[in-house]
């Protein structure tokens, strides 16, 4: 599955519920709402560069190989190791507090972020 390209955030479903489970204060929560994020991914084989990209021009990049540790990092700035597996044609990994799946469907890079 090829996950390299440059996304736009059309859609944010249960954005406010997430965040306040998040502990993000309100006024970040109102700011953030419409933003439109843009995920930049470079793929080779199964090593990835994946790039968040916030209206602020604030980036948070994270390298990794699927199926081995690596060092990540939150855009809070929080750093953790992880390990991004692939299954399904979904990467999944698990941040402090929630899960993350990515795939593409329908041409489409579609995101689930769900509370641990």
């Amino acid at each position: 599955m090829a996950f390299a390209g440059r996304w736009e955030t059309e859609t944010q479903e249960g954005y406010d519920a997430f965040c306040k489970l998040l502990g993000i204060p309100d006024d970040i929560i109102e700011k953030g709402r419409d933003y439109k994020l843009i995920t930049e991914v470079i793929q080779n084989g199964n090593d990835f560069t994946w790039t968040q990209i916030y209206p602020t021009n604030a980036k948070v990049s994270n390298k990794f190989t699927i199926g081995k540790e690596s060092d990540m990092e939150t855009i809070g700035g929080k750093k953790f190791k992880a390990t991004v597996s692939l299954d399904g044609g979904k990467l999944s990994v698990s941040f402090p507090n929630y899960h993350h799946t990515s795939e593409i469907s329908g041409g489409k890079l579609i995101e689930v972020n769900t509370l641990t």
